[in-house]
């Protein structure tokens, strides 16, 4: 089973970082997440992806963009992750 990450990417944001959790409009949680990657031909979500994978220490294969690649807001599938691994990794949700 994939735990589903909602993330927030700002490309160009200067360098490779996690800006913490925020809530959307209805109260759902999203991570904000910067790349240095510029939003073109997919470099921002290559970016993204490979971040993640690294951050959280799981296979690049194992993220998978599920929806809004190019939209500011995207989901993402997080293969062999559990709830507490993304606690570990960015700090309790809001």
């Amino acid at each position: 089973m994939a735990e589903v990450l909602a993330v927030r990417l700002t490309p160009r944001g200067g360098r490779d970082a996690v800006d913490g959790w925020a809530l959307d409009a209805d109260g759902r949680p999203y991570l904000k997440v910067r790349v240095a990657s510029p939003p073109v031909d997919g470099a921002a979500n290559a970016a993204l992806t490979a971040f993640l994978a690294k951050t959280l220490k799981i296979s690049r294969s194992a993220v998978r963009l599920t929806s809004g690649e190019t939209a500011r807001v995207k989901r993402l599938e997080l293969d062999g992750i559990a709830p507490e691994d993304l606690t570990k990794a960015f700090g309790p949700k809001p």
